[in-house]
């Protein structure tokens, strides 16, 4: 692990469209909405840089942002919860520059279940997995130093409030050193990069009859010591024989994601 300069990092605009990074208190960590908070604001340069500090000033929450501007790369940790794997039959960590873990934050790890088929992905799953405004991360980058225990995180997801999700991360098949492990061998890990280590069982695709996402959907997923993330889902665009191919997410940021 590594020791970081904030606690629990937001990204956001101001009133002048200006970007910051601000810190967000501990009491407003499950607010269903951080818009309109005063926040301490960081200078510098990048969270995982040195001269990334807290300063006296405070700036309002206008919108919420995500936690990185642009990830380098996503990696996708499948099938990494035990319990998931069974039904077969999503932390996200973000790192830095040193290859080390530099916080916790919540995200969706959204599928088009049409483009995952076989047929069209040829057993691939990174296309499904990539379009525009998938996989939702933040708001809010919680440091290392503030989660004694990741493996004792509770993860619940719900969907227009009906409970699909509800775990703990020692579910895990690996574990995020193990991950973190894995994934740099041989490899340089860039700073800012996304590591998605699994979605827990009680999948749509697993569900008898599937209970798939439709237009207007609200997603809300939370991670204990770290924040919850709600998204409305909208179709953006429909197959030309009626079978939705893309979707994207409004961000209703809640207490984030």
């Amino acid at each position: 692990m590594v020791d970081s300069n904030f606690k629990r990092l937001i990204r956001f605009e101001d009133s002048s469209g200006a970007i910051h990074y601000g810190e967000v208190p501990e009491s407003h960590l499950w607010h269903d909405d951080l818009t309109g908070v005063s926040v301490p604001l960081y200078n510098g340069g990048l969270p995982w840089e040195s001269d990334f500090k807290r300063t006296q000033n405070t700036a309002k929450i206008v919108k919420v942002l995500s936690p990185v501007e642009a990830a380098p790369i996503v990696y996708g940790i499948g099938l990494n919860y035990r319990h998931h794997a069974e039904e077969a039959k999503v932390r996200y960590l973000i790192l830095n520059k040193s290859t080390l873990n530099l916080g916790y934050t919540v995200g969706n790890d959204v599928s088009s279940r049409y483009w995952q088929d076989p047929v069209r992905a040829g057993g691939q799953h990174g296309y499904a997995k990539a379009f525009d405004k998938f996989s939702p991360i933040g708001p809010v980058l919680v440091s290392t130093s503030q989660i004694l225990n990741p493996s004792k995180l509770t993860l619940k997801t719900t969907v227009n409030g009906e409970q699909r999700q509800l775990t703990k991360t020692d579910d895990l098949i690996f574990d995020i050193p193990a991950i973190v492990r894995h994934l740099t061998r041989g490899r340089t890990v860039s700073p800012g990069t996304v590591v998605m280590t699994g979605t827990p069982s009680g999948v749509a695709a697993s569900m008898n009859p599937p209970a798939w996402l439709k237009d207007g959907d609200v997603v809300k997923v939370e991670v204990s010591e770290i924040g919850r993330s709600v998204t409305e889902l909208f179709t953006s665009s429909v197959h030309e024989r009626g079978v939705v191919i893309l979707m994207a997410w409004r961000k209703r940021w809640a207490q984030d994601v």
